[in-house]
Formats: structure tokens, C-alpha cells, sequence
């Protein structure tokens, strides 16, 4: 499938807050007001930043799987998913802050079998209870040599809109754009048991660029 947000700077669920705040700068200029104008314009500013949409080297290596997301690797763990492998996997959390970048990349070349959205609360999305209990989005995903890979956006306290690009059936290669989460959020990640895995908790991660394992 075509990466629909390749070579757009920010990315266009971003541009109404973007040009909201502009209107407001704009407005507190032309009224000659200079402290409304400079923190509408630290905020258009801001919000610009905050939805930019940075291209990535993309690695090409067989058989990797890259970050689905910006941020900090929250948990590593080993546990049984029944969603979808419905086997033993080992999940990898990466915590979102307001900072991050909060488009949502590809992990792995595959093809979507499935898209799964789960309503759910708005706990604090760097909460172990997060994983199970808040509103997410779950990408079920199938490679050529049929492993699968659950891939999960997660809302969380200030996160509060999921956006997902993609329907069931689409191909998608590996770093492809997919989707974002809004205002901080969290990206949970299943691979199968027998997976390698070269992040450990604590570590800073760039989605579509960051290695995160290797599919065996």
C-alpha cells in the first residue's frame, strides 16, 4: 500500500490545530496585542512541532522488525496473546510522550489480516493496566513466511484520538506510515516467542528506524 503521508512535513490530521492556532497569532497581531500574539505564535509554533512528520532510514535487513513508534521502551515480557497469535509472544511497550513524534509506523513487511478497535478507558498510557484496559487499535499482521505480529495503538490520559490509515487486506512494507495517536500515547508490540529481541527497557526507540527484533 502507498505510504499516503510520505513527503507531507506534518502530517494532516495536524493542519486544522496548526492553522486554528495561526488564526488566533494572526488575529492578536492585527489587534495589536503583543503577549496574546506571542504565545499564540509559541503555540502554533508548538503544535506544528508536535504533529511534524520526520522521514527515516528505513533499514532493509531480512526478517527485522522496527519501532511502530518515538519514545521509551516501558516492558519486555513474555506472555501468552490471545488475540490474535493465540501462542506464547513476547511484547515490547514503547511509551509516547507529548514530545515524541506520534506518527505510527509499519513494523514488518505484511499483509493486514485484520483491524481491531477495542473502546476502553483513558488510563495513563506508561500504566502496566493500560495494555488491557484502555481504548486501542490493534493491527493484525501476517508476513510471507506467516508470522504474526500484533501491532497496538494505545490512548492514553491525554491521548484520546486513534487514527488508523489502513484497512483489512492491505499490503504494507516495513517503516510505512500508518496511522497516529494524539497528545502522548503508547505502542505495544507482539512478536512470536522464539523472536530475537536487541531493545531492553529504558531504551529510546525511532519509529520505522529503530530495530526492536528479529522474526525466527
Amino acid at each position: 500500500m502507498a505510504d499516503r503521508a510520505v513527503g507531507i512535513p506534518i502530517v494532516r490530521e495536524g493542519m486544522p490545530f496548526v492553522a486554528g492556532a495561526a488564526v488566533l497569532t494572526g488575529g492578536a497581531w492585527l489587534a495589536g496585542w503583543t503577549i496574546p500574539t506571542c504565545l499564540f505564535g509559541t503555540l502554533t509554533l508548538f503544535t506544528a512541532w508536535f504533529f511534524r512528520n520526520p522521514a527515516r532510514q528505513v533499514p532493509t535487513q531480512a526478517g527485522i522488525v522496527v519501532a511502530p513508534g518515538d519514545g521509551k521502551v516501558i516492558a519486555v515480557d513474555r506472555e501468552f496473546e490471545p488475540r490474535y497469535i493465540k501462542d506464547a509472544s513476547i511484547r515490547v511497550s514503547i511509551f509516547l510522550n507529548v514530545f515524541d513524534v506520534h506518527v505510527n509506523r509499519i513494523p514488518c513487511a505484511s499483509a493486514v489480516e485484520d483491524i481491531v478497535y477495542q473502546p476502553g478507558k483513558f488510563i495513563a498510557a506508561n500504566k502496566p493496566e493500560a495494555t488491557i484496559q484502555n481504548e486501542q487499535n490493534a493491527l493484525c499482521l501476517k508476513t510471507a513466511e506467516g508470522a504474526k505480529v500484533l501491532c497496538v495503538q494505545v490512548a492514553g490520559l491525554i491521548a484520546r484520538r486513534i487514527v488508523c490509515w489502513l484497512t483489512a487486506g492491505a499490503r504494507v512494507t516495513t517503516g510505512e506510515r500508518y496511522g497516529l495517536i494524539r497528545f502522548g500515547s503508547r505502542m505495544d508490540l507482539y512478536l512470536p516467542a522464539a523472536s530475537s529481541i536487541r531493545v531492553s527497557v529504558g531504551d529510546r526507540v525511532k519509529g520505522g528506524e529503530t530495530i526492536v527484533g528479529e522474526l525466527r
